[in-house]
């Protein structure tokens, strides 16, 4: 399923929203102990929006396309992998909230890790048995490793270190490819953000104070690795409809911000900054392309 990250910044920002509402800060307070009201209404809440998804991923994706038998595809090699690393960033983030969510209601960390960080993994395993079943899409092994993966980088993080000291974020420019290509790429800034690769730039985010102690670097400041691509009008790298695309790989440096580093007493703000930390923001960056250029970038997004 292509664009699966407008899912998880959907579910990201629907539930923390609904644990922002409140202005106490003792409601957002995480529960020293198991507190089964708040359990129970994470559960209710992540199964409701689950479950909507499904049938809006259904409406919106599947309706229009004939069923088949369930078949698998081989799509590693569409979108210079792009699509791939939009499964990686869905599967952790949403482990990320399953886990965070659960921790606000008091539950053990273990099972934060067995039922929390996995949320993403198993929501994009259904997505992909849809897949499947789609004339137009097929189940994907490839799909289900970024999946795996982004899974992974979650726990294996908690089990290392106890905390996430390298955090998976997205940025998004608009490009010129998507006018050429509005039914493909996204028609408007909205459709582009979720359809046009071409702009979107997938980042590791390494919190420098995590590894390095230092007095004179800031605790919130972070060194980013950031993976993006361009020159795509299609998925596939030869197309006998686009026969001059100049498709190249793009590798970024540049410095960010760990929003939920930052020092504050309010459990809002603290909401407001681990829903935000999402985004990579816009920092002086170098670009080094899959062709040997070079570019300094004054600001990138």
């Amino acid at each position: 399923m292509k664009h699966v990250q407008f899912y998880v910044i959907f579910f990201l920002l629907f539930t923390n929203v609904l644990l922002s509402q409140s202005s106490v800060d003792k409601f957002l307070k995480p529960s020293e102990t198991l507190n089964t009201s708040r359990r129970n209404a994470v559960l209710i809440t992540e199964t409701s929006l689950a479950t909507a998804t499904l049938i809006g991923l259904h409406q919106l994706w599947y309706k229009d396309y004939p069923r088949s038998s369930f078949k698998t595809i081989n799509d590693s090699n569409v979108w210079q992998q792009m699509d791939k690393l939009g499964h990686v960033f869905s599967s952790y983030q949403l482990g990320r909230i399953g886990a965070n969510t659960l921790d606000w209601a008091g539950v053990s960390k273990r099972d934060q890790l067995l039922y929390g960080s996995t949320l993403g993994f198993g929501f994009l395993t259904v997505v992909e048995v849809m897949d499947g079943f789609s004339e137009e899409w097929g189940f994907s092994w490839s799909d289900m490793a970024a999946n795996a993966l982004g899974t992974g980088l979650y726990v294996g993080q908690e089990l290392l270190w106890q905390e996430q000291r390298i955090v998976m974020k997205y940025s998004f420019h608009q490009t010129h490819f998507a006018s050429q290509r509005p039914d493909k790429l996204g028609n408007g800034l909205f459709e582009e953000f979720l359809k046009d690769y071409n702009g979107q730039t997938y980042w590791l985010s390494a919190n420098i104070n995590a590894f390095v102690k230092s007095d004179v670097i800031p605790n919130w400041i972070s060194l980013a690795l950031g993976y993006g691509a361009s020159g795509m009008l299609t998925g596939e790298p030869e197309d006998p409809l686009f026969e001059n695309q100049k498709r190249i790989r793009q590798f970024y440096l540049s410095l960010d911000i760990d929003l939920t580093r930052i020092r504050t007493n309010s459990r809002f703000l603290k909401t407001v900054f681990d829903v935000f930390n999402v985004i990579k923001l816009p920092f002086p960056t170098i670009e080094v392309n899959s062709k040997g250029i070079a570019k300094f970038h004054y600001f990138y997004f």
